[in-house]
C-alpha cells in the first residue's frame, strides 16, 4: 500500500473507532474534525504524508480556532491557507456548541499555538515543501472536548474509564503512523504529547516482541500555547534551541 493510502486508512480506522466512544458531563459536546473537516485533512495527508519523515511532531488535540476549524493539526487559518496552500469546504459538527461555532476557513479568530508553530517552520524553511521533506505534524487525539460553558477540556482531564478507552485507540493509531513513516524522531509538543509518545511506543505487548519497526527517539519541546507563561517570551528561539540541543536540527 502507498504510504499516503496507509495514513489515510489509519486515520479512517481511528475515526470509526472514536465514533463508538461515549463521553459524559462535564463534557457536553465532542468535535471530531476527521468527520466534518475530512476533505482538508485528506489533502494534508495526500500532499505531505507521501514519504518517510525524519521528524514527526506530535500535538495533543485540536484547538477551537485551529484544527477544529480546518482539520489540520495546529491549523491556524492563515498558515493552512497561505503557507500549506490547503483550503477545502468544512462542514459543521452535528452537535455544535453555540459558543464554539465552526466557520471553517471563514473563521476570523487565530489559533496562537498554530500561528507560532507554523510561523517558526515558515521562517526557518521558507516553503512548506521544504519543511515537509523531513517533517510532519500530527495530533495524538483528533477530538476536541467542550464543556457546557464552552470551556475546552483536555483529554488528560477526562474520567479514567473514558480516558483509557480514548488512549487505547490513539496509542494504536500513533504506533501505526510510526510504522508507516518510520521517523527517527518523535517530538512531543508539550508534556502531554511527549508522555503519550513514550508510553505508547514502550508498550511491548502492543508493539509485538518481534516488531519489524524500530521506535524513534522521543523528545519534547515547549508548547506554544499562550496559556504557558514561558511560551510568551520568544517561544521560537526557545524551541529552536531545544531542537538543536536534542540534535534534531543543526
Amino acid at each position: 500500500m502507498h504510504m499516503t493510502d496507509a495514513l489515510i486508512a489509519a486515520a479512517q480506522r481511528l475515526k470509526a473507532g472514536l465514533a463508538r466512544l461515549k463521553f459524559a458531563a462535564p463534557v457536553t459536546h465532542v468535535y471530531n474534525p476527521l468527520e466534518y473537516a475530512w476533505p482538508a485533512h485528506e489533502i494534508y495527508l495526500q500532499r505531505y504524508g507521501n514519504h518517510r519523515q525524519r521528524v514527526l511532531f506530535l500535538g495533543m488535540n485540536p484547538g477551537p480556532f485551529g484544527m477544529a476549524q480546518t482539520g489540520i493539526p495546529f491549523g491556524q487559518i492563515a498558515a493552512v491557507r497561505d503557507w500549506l496552500d490547503i483550503q477545502a469546504k468544512i462542514d459543521r459538527p452535528p452537535n455544535e456548541h453555540p459558543k464554539r461555532p465552526v466557520f471553517g476557513f471563514d473563521c476570523h479568530r487565530s489559533e496562537i499555538s498554530g500561528e507560532r508553530l507554523w510561523g517558526l517552520f515558515a521562517k526557518r524553511f521558507g516553503t512548506a515543501d521544504k519543511f515537509f521533506r523531513e517533517h510532519l505534524v500530527m495530533n495524538y487525539c483528533p477530538l476536541a472536548f467542550i464543556e457546557t460553558t464552552g470551556r475546552n477540556r483536555t483529554p488528560d482531564k477526562l474520567p479514567p474509564p473514558e480516558r483509557q478507552a480514548l488512549f487505547t485507540l490513539c496509542d494504536d493509531h500513533l504506533r501505526e503512523v510510526v510504522r508507516i513513516l518510520q521517523p527517527e524522531w518523535l517530538i512531543g509538543v508539550g508534556d502531554f504529547a511527549a508522555k503519550r509518545a513514550r508510553e505508547s511506543l514502550s508498550d511491548p505487548v502492543r508493539r509485538g516482541t518481534n516488531s519489524p519497526w524500530r521506535a524513534p527517539r522521543v523528545g519534547q519541546i515547549l508548547h506554544p500555547s499562550p496559556a504557558s507563561p514561558a511560551s510568551n517570551n520568544n517561544w521560537a528561539a526557545t524551541v529552536t534551541a531545544q531542537l538543536r540541543k536534542l540534535g534534531v536540527w543543526k
